[in-house]
């Protein structure tokens, strides 16, 4: 039988189109996670604190560089990477990169806003160089600092009549003239995301942390798997559970709640209430101030509650169980993010960034009465809330930035990825 040559010509033409339009997609995914249309179905949303046993599995995390989840400890283990500063050795992680092909070689989140942190804020970018060891066969090259944290105050945080505001609060470290996480390696144009969360040789300080991160739970310097156990924090972004660090904030009182290095010059950071507009480094966070309380209580969310239902006024350590067996349980201020690095939309998921500008929400005496002031879990809900009356600022303030920034370099996410906020933003034209 003679060919039928046109068949044949529909046949490889139709192939070939699906082809190119595979290709197209996984190129598109390979930019910022799975696509509207070829993302899973949106999980239905929840504001449960996710799961408190087991590990957190490889496929859930956002920087792959990260050794393990353990959440019987609430605990992320990082590879530690050794600096210098004038002759004493520091310790710092990474968690992300403003270009595309580094994030992705050292396997940390990609947040191209970074690039613009040093726009009206030169020293928001900490310039550092590097040492290569003169005996380096394969490892990293050691970071010289310019400035660095002082971890030797002692933490206070007294809880107020109604948890927050707090009676007294002074931070557990504090961040010198010229310390950022931000860094620039000399010659570059790339900035990193490398908070130090430790000093020293050894003798690290896990209990008080009078030479560590207030979040440090262990330093292992095991000679080619240097790793530090941090403490994580569970917040929620798009109608899901995720965890997250936070190592630097730009407020003294936000720094002792969040167990973070206070580094005043942050709060030069571009800019205050940028968000998505041109230039800015930040993106939203969404604390609460007078949440529900109750260490049982579902509906518990926000800064009083984490000061007393989380034993707030404590250190964090390996051996204060019922502090850790309270985060375990929901004890966390349970803050909602902006974008996320899983979201479908690229132009969300590369509106991601660890510099987070708080938006402190505050609770009417409207909606505390009717019973509207309960935990939250998306951006755009949060955002109705504020249009309908329900939150303002601290001290009756419109509603927006409360003037602070926090690191907050997001880990993973618990049960399903945010993919999409759940309702349409309110303020969108």
């Amino acid at each position: 039988m003679k060919p039928n040559t046109n068949y044949t010509r529909t046949l490889l033409l139709a192939v070939a189109a699906l082809i190119v339009l595979g290709s197209l997609a996984l190129s598109r995914q390979s930019l910022a996670g799975p696509t509207e249309a070829f993302a899973p179905a949106r999980a239905a949303s929840t504001t449960s604190s996710g799961p408190n046993t087991g590990y957190l599995p490889t496929s859930k995390l956002t920087i792959n560089s990260t050794k393990l989840v353990d959440l019987n400890k609430e605990i992320v283990a990082l590879p530690l990477h050794k600096g210098n500063f004038n002759g004493k050795t520091v310790w710092f992680i990474i968690t992300d990169a403003s270009d595309f092909g580094l994030a992705h070689d050292l396997d940390v989140n990609y947040a191209p806003k970074l690039a613009n942190m040093a726009i009206g804020c030169p020293a928001c970018v900490q310039e550092v160089t590097l040492t290569v060891p003169a005996d380096n066969k394969f490892n990293d090259a050691i970071v010289n600092f310019q400035g660095i944290p002082d971890f030797s105050p002692m933490r206070v945080l007294s809880p107020g009549p109604t948890g927050f505001p707090p009676a007294a609060v002074q931070p557990g470290a504090v961040g010198d003239a010229k310390y950022s996480p931000f860094i620039r390696i000399q010659g570059s144009t790339v900035i990193y995301n490398a908070p130090i969360v430790a000093v020293g040789d050894g003798g690290f300080d896990v209990t008080h942390h009078t030479n560590t991160s207030d979040r440090a739970m262990n330093v292992d310097l095991k000679p080619g798997d240097e790793k530090v156990d941090m403490l994580f924090i569970r917040g929620f972004d798009s109608g899901q559970p995720i965890i997250y660090l936070s190592t630097e904030a730009s407020d003294p009182m936000a720094a002792a709640i969040e167990r973070a290095v206070f580094v005043p010059l942050l709060k030069n950071a571009p800019f205050l209430g940028g968000d998505d507009f041109l230039g800015s480094a930040r993106e939203r966070i969404f604390p609460f101030a007078n949440g529900q309380t109750g260490r049982d209580n579902p509906q518990a969310q926000g800064f009083a509650h984490t000061i007393l239902d989380a034993y707030g006024d404590q250190d964090a350590n390996v051996d204060n169980t019922a502090l850790i067996a309270a985060l375990r349980n929901g004890g966390d201020a349970l803050n909602t993010q902006g974008d996320f690095p899983t979201q479908g939309d690229p132009r969300h998921a590369n509106a991601y960034s660890p510099l987070w500008d708080a938006q402190v929400g505050v609770w009417t005496k409207d909606a505390i009465a009717k019973g509207l002031n309960k935990r939250q879990n998306d951006e755009n809900q949060i955002l109705k809330l504020a249009v309908d009356g329900l939150i303002t600022g601290p001290d009756g303030m419109p509603y927006g930035s409360a003037g602070f920034v926090i690191n907050c370099p997001v880990i993973g996410f618990m049960l399903q990825q945010p993919l999409k906020d759940l309702v349409p933003n309110p303020l969108s034209k």
